[in-house]
């Protein structure tokens, strides 16, 4: 029994895989996703450009500060926007109707988005920081420690918010309200998590709800891979706060994936062929699709 059970596991990670590159190859064909990401890059880089000065009480340029959290932004933005949209998108057209019938199909299909997400996340945080470096002589890790320390926080900050997304877009109604539910929060998240200026600046009240989620762990473990060390008396504490930084992401991680499967495998268990009829009929009657 043990067996048939890691047997059918195996097969699901195969296939989820081999889905996950299937996609990825669509998407990097496909100009117009593309572009929006390549969209967000650019305002990172205007909005560092347009910043001077030093981060207050150091010698670090506010434009690194900026780059820093923008790095840390885009990876919570693909997990916490793009990828619920994705989902909400496919349930619409009938993929987790299909899933029902597949033998490990939602585990196989949550490896496949992790995987589409993680390489489309981490291109974009490579490019970002490449340009920046290039353009607006932004930061970069510096020694074999600064680079570790942004593979960890990378790796936890994407196992926080991935699985997080997933079970968001399970439950989300249609894709053309799923936009409009989580880009408030999560711009509300972006200017109060201490991504675009210092955290400090922020009343304190603010900084406790902001450090229950975790794009303002995600943007500190990344300030301390990518700022000099002299930076972290901006920081709240005084310090990186790395094993903080660690737990928290750890936290979350672990409550996506407890929320994640199950959630999709719900949302599978209440599609049907009639449910799907009746919100195409309703679409199409809104002339959000062709009659």
């Amino acid at each position: 029994m043990r067996g048939a059970h890691m047997t059918n596991r195996t097969n699901s990670w195969r296939a989820g895989l081999q889905r996950g590159g299937i996609e990825l190859r669509h998407l990097l064909r496909n100009g117009k996703e593309m572009s929006g990401h390549l969209t967000n890059v650019v305002v990172a880089l205007l909005v560092a450009a347009y910043v001077s000065d030093d981060v207050p009480g150091t010698r670090t340029p506010m434009t690194h500060l900026v780059l820093a959290g923008f790095a840390a932004y885009l990876l919570f933005q693909v997990g916490l926007i793009n990828l619920p949209q994705i989902l909400v998108t496919e349930r619409e057209e009938g993929t987790l109707l299909r899933l029902r019938a597949t033998p490990g199909g939602i585990p196989a299909y949550l490896v496949a988005k992790c995987l589409l997400v993680v390489v489309l996340a981490v291109g974009t945080l490579a490019l970002l920081l490449v340009a920046g470096a290039l353009l607006a002589d932004g930061p970069l890790p510096h020694g074999p420690g600064a680079w570790l320390t942004l593979l960890w926080v990378t790796t936890l900050g994407l196992l926080a918010v991935v699985p997080l997304g997933a079970a968001i877009g399970a439950v989300l109604p249609n894709p053309r309200e799923a936009l409009a539910l989580i880009m408030l929060p999560t711009m509300g998240l972006l200017l109060t998590s201490g991504a675009v200026f210092p955290i400090t600046a922020l009343p304190v009240p603010v900084q406790h709800v902001a450090a229950v989620f975790p794009l303002k762990w995600m943007a500190q473990g990344l300030r301390s891979a990518l700022l000099p060390d002299s930076a972290r008396t901006a920081e709240a504490a005084g310090s990186w706060e790395l094993p903080m930084v660690a737990l928290v992401l750890t936290a979350w991680a672990v409550l996506g994936f407890l929320l994640a499967v199950p959630l999709l495998r719900r949302a599978a268990r209440r599609e049907s062929g009639s449910r799907l009829s009746a919100r195409h009929r309703k679409a199409a009657q809104s002339g959000a699709l062709p009659v």
